[in-house]
């Protein structure tokens, strides 16, 4: 027979976890999830997201100045054609008409596309990173008489990470 001494020995066996099995897990668990953040990489997937609403935004303000255009005999703004040079940061677009003279080099298309009636836009887009301006550029090619709509913050982005792979349209 047991003895009732021997029986207090046996259920009084303290039940838990290690500090060593504890911090085994803990580290399992913090390997597992810096894999997980490196597989998903957030910055890119942001990136591509504010990519995807410059895209909506660059098309936006092409087919508003086209449309401008078709209503007035295929002339561009005179804004437009002063500014033959590429599509960068030195030809952005400002987002009110007040701010015309606060962004140099600012080409001020808000009072041709931005009507009361929101006959071509009811704003002007802005980008998701641009602080003064609208963070979109415009050029307009006298050669082959096209309009481009650039985001230059683009660069850097998501999956585009050179000058070459813009967000533009031309049309």
């Amino acid at each position: 027979m047991i003895s009732e001494n021997h029986m207090k020995k046996i259920v009084s066996f303290k039940k838990g976890f290690t500090l060593l099995e504890i911090l085994l897990v803990v580290g399992i668990i913090a390997i597992l999830a810096g894999i997980v953040i490196l597989a998903i990489n957030p910055s890119k997937q942001l990136g591509d997201t504010r990519n995807a609403q410059r895209r909506s935004d660059v098309l936006s303000i092409v087919n508003a100045v086209y449309q401008y255009m078709i209503d007035n005999n295929g002339n561009a703004s005179t804004t437009i054609t002063l500014n033959t040079g590429a599509c960068t940061t030195t030809t952005y677009l400002i987002s009110t008409s007040s701010a015309a003279s606060a962004a140099t080099g600012a080409i001020n298309l808000w009072s041709d596309l931005v009507t009361a009636s929101s006959t071509y836009l009811n704003a002007m887009p802005k980008d998701p990173l641009a602080s003064t301006s609208t963070g979109y550029g415009i050029s307009y090619s006298t050669t082959t008489k096209r309009i481009t709509v650039c985001a230059p913050l683009s660069v850097g982005e998501g999956s585009i990470q050179t000058a070459a792979n813009m967000v533009s349209v031309t049309r």
